[in-house]
């Protein structure tokens, strides 16, 4: 048996934001042969299922990159900063008065001067043109409807109950994204990734791809040699690590392709049906290699 880890973004989604017929025949191929298929994604866990949902396609999954794991409708695993660390990183994105969201087991919330912050950077002239360019920034840069809004990292934290798995930081400005990347690296205790140009993500040391993927792997009791990692960006390179093959999107940076074990079409020719359909061919040549 084998288990896929697939990213969404840029990977299972087409540039358009769609999952194409071939990339959902893939899938449920995968699944008709007794394999299993999850989603490893920057997004909230919310977010992943509103996408699952419009295709009818039943996937357990990892969101926030990898912090919270779901599978047979129960949460296996939940990756947290402590509150010292919310407080800490917190200060410095605000030194840097970035647009940011937190991701919780609350659901998502935006910080109120989010619009205000982001329209501030636009009209600052520091932004790339390559950036507009970029198939991410629509999808970054807009707030859903209705969103969970938040003054202060302190007034949230006053609800208890409330965890916080991931900092998702809006960093449009090359020299400041270059600032504030260094300023979360020094940060004992975090792991600090990106998922575009233009963000920073910061999770829990252990909070990662990599980690999501062996958790689920544990459930379903599916050895990490059988493991096999789709994705396109830097926040995928744990789950490369971690994974028994690790395939690159043809539309990945040539960092991410240089650590991959394979490199398979974009997200717009359909690459993970391309590489699931090579996953399965092998392994069906060497069941039929081992018989002979």
């Amino acid at each position: 048996m084998i288990l896929f880890a697939l990213d969404m973004d840029g990977t299972t989604l087409s540039s358009s934001n769609e999952i194409s017929l071939e990339n959902i025949a893939a899938i449920q191929n995968a699944q008709s042969l007794g394999h299993k298929v999850m989603v490893l994604s920057g997004r909230a866990p919310e977010s992943i299922q509103t996408v699952l949902d419009q295709y009818n396609l039943q996937l357990p999954m990892g969101g926030s990159n990898g912090t919270a794991v779901y599978a047979d409708g129960k949460l296996l695993e939940l990756t947290s900063l402590s509150h010292e660390q919310n407080l800490r990183i917190a200060e410095k994105v605000e030194q840097e008065a970035v647009p940011f969201k937190l991701y919780t087991n609350k659901g998502t919330f935006i910080q109120r001067k989010w619009s205000e912050r982001l329209e501030e950077v636009l009209a600052s002239g520091t932004i790339p043109a390559s950036h507009y360019d970029d198939e991410n920034f629509g999808k970054m840069t807009r707030v859903v409807e209705d969103p969970q809004l938040f003054d202060s990292i302190e007034d949230l934290l006053e609800d208890e109950e409330l965890a916080i798995q991931k900092f998702f930081m809006l960093v449009l400005d090359p020299a400041q994204k270059e600032r504030l990347l260094n300023v979360m690296n020094a940060m004992d205790g975090v792991y600090v990734t990106t998922s575009s140009p233009f963000n920073i993500e910061v999770m829990n040391i252990t909070g990662n791809k990599g980690n999501g993927l062996k958790v689920m792997a544990e459930y379903l009791q599916i050895p990490m040699e059988n493991t096999v990692a789709i994705g396109d960006q830097f926040n995928d390179l744990p789950m490369f690590e971690a994974a028994g093959f690790a395939v690159a999107m043809g539309n990945a940076e040539n960092e991410i392709k240089r650590h991959s074990d394979y490199v398979t079409l974009t997200n717009d020719e359909n690459g993970v049906a391309h590489a699931i359909e090579l996953v399965l061919k092998k392994e069906a040549e060497l069941e039929l290699a081992v018989t002979k």
